[in-house]
């Protein structure tokens, strides 16, 4: 297989917050192998599902490490990594900022890879976009959710109080 791999992300939240889930499709560059994947979430945000999508994308690539360009609609994700901010969240150890979990996550398996991003806009009849914003609205109203633990202990109960 190539090192290149072009990912395609899509997140959606059900009245946000409320169920969730985000699309996925990775295309390797060169080859004609193509995957599509989705899950769901119970509750949560979507731009909790904007940038999980990025991470499962990342965390299932086995080979290190690979040239990546991830596609996505969402300017909160590739604002936060193209113009450096999450880095210097990190430095501050993310106080303040939301989705720390997910940022923090995010590090871990930016830094094995060599990645760029793409901005799309969003229902604007992208094929690969259209098609994750396909497979993250079903997987957020499927019925075979997971359960958002960070989202749902630290954001959500913290909202309840």
């Amino acid at each position: 297989m190539s090192n290149r791999i072009n990912i395609y992300t899509d997140g959606s939240a059900i009245f946000n917050p409320g169920p969730g889930g985000f699309g996925v499709i990775m295309e390797w560059v060169g080859k004609k192998y193509v995957k599509e994947f989705s899950e769901g979430y119970q509750m949560t945000t979507n731009n909790r599902m904007e940038l999980l999508a990025v991470i499962v994308a990342l965390e299932s690539l086995k080979k290190q490490p690979m040239d990546v360009t991830v596609f996505s609609d969402s300017k909160y994700v590739i604002e936060s990594v193209e113009k450096k901010w999450v880095f210097q969240w990190e430095k501050k150890q993310f106080k303040g900022k939301k989705n720390p979990d997910l940022w923090q996550r995010y590090l871990l398996i930016h830094r094995k890879h060599r990645v760029k991003f793409q901005w799309v806009k969003g229902h604007n009849n992208h094929p690969q976009n259209e098609r994750c914003d396909q497979l993250a609205v079903k997987a957020a109203k499927g019925n075979n959710h997971k359960i958002d633990h960070y989202f749902e202990q630290y954001v959500k109960g913290a909202s309840e109080v």
